[in-house]
């Protein structure tokens, strides 16, 4: 199956944010916040840029599920 975000949309309710928040918070594009929408690869300085701002491990947002 490969890379999920379930833990960061997960993350953005308890937080009560947005998708479009998040996309404002990290300085990103829309396009990829869609890609992270459907698990698909990012940037290793996206994912840096959600954990700085989360102040968290890359664990609490990105999960590796093997089918």
């Amino acid at each position: 199956m490969g890379f999920s975000y379930d833990k960061l949309w997960k993350k953005l309710i308890d937080e009560k944010m947005n998708k479009l928040d998040l996309q404002k918070a990290i300085q990103t594009t829309p396009h990829t916040i869609a890609k992270m929408g459907r698990n698909e690869n990012v940037s290793m300085e996206i994912l840096g840029r959600i954990c700085r701002y989360f102040k968290c491990d890359i664990s609490e947002i990105l999960e590796f599920k093997i089918d």
